[in-house]
């Protein structure tokens, strides 16, 4: 998608997919929202207890922005803080509601939370690749996301957290205008 410049169709696509997937398996499964964590039990829970990593990591690349002369300064900061949580939230669930409930439900043997924890966490690290700083912070961002997806089982504060969280990090570390690299405007 980088490569070909259609980045915003990429997504737009993806966006598409599971929405029809997700309303697909609602449709012969009313429960299977509950299930995967579309719920809105456990949303404070889970936002609070995720208030501080959110609070931190904003700060952090806010330092290290004006630190390192990577502060972008342009209201395109603002849609992407809308509207990343919503890629965000699409992450967490192929993440979460997918790949972690499979891992713990599917196999054969019984698999420890803590395997699952870094057995997930590393997918979505590999995920970022070839970003070795992104690799690692989403690594202990998304066990930190495991865990507290295993207690509360809540994908909407996640994908806010993720949302806001990688927002910062990707325009005030990573000197990136997500809002302009999706309207093709660099």
């Amino acid at each position: 998608m980088d490569y070909m410049e259609i980045r915003a169709f990429y997504i737009v696509g993806i966006c598409i997919f599971w929405v029809s997937y997700i309303y697909y398996r609602y449709s012969s499964d009313n429960a299977i929202l509950n299930y995967w964590g579309f719920k809105r039990e456990y949303f404070r829970q889970s936002i609070v207890i995720l208030l501080p990593l959110i609070i931190v990591s904003i700060i952090v690349t806010l330092v290290y922005g004006v630190y390192n002369d990577t502060i972008i300064l342009s209201w395109h900061i603002l849609p992407v803080l809308c509207l990343y949580p919503v890629w965000g939230i699409f992450q967490q669930y192929l993440m979460l509601a997918l790949i972690t409930h499979n891992i713990s439900s599917l196999m054969n043997i019984n698999v420890t939370k803590t395997v699952i924890v870094l057995l997930t966490s590393t997918i979505f690290c590999l995920v970022h690749y070839p970003n070795f700083f992104l690799m690692i912070f989403t690594f202990f961002m998304e066990a930190i996301f495991i865990i507290v997806y295993m207690k509360w089982k809540n994908l909407w504060a996640l994908g806010i957290a993720h949302g806001w969280i990688a927002t910062f990090l990707l325009y005030y570390v990573l000197g990136r205008d997500l809002w302009a690299e999706l309207l093709i405007l660099y």
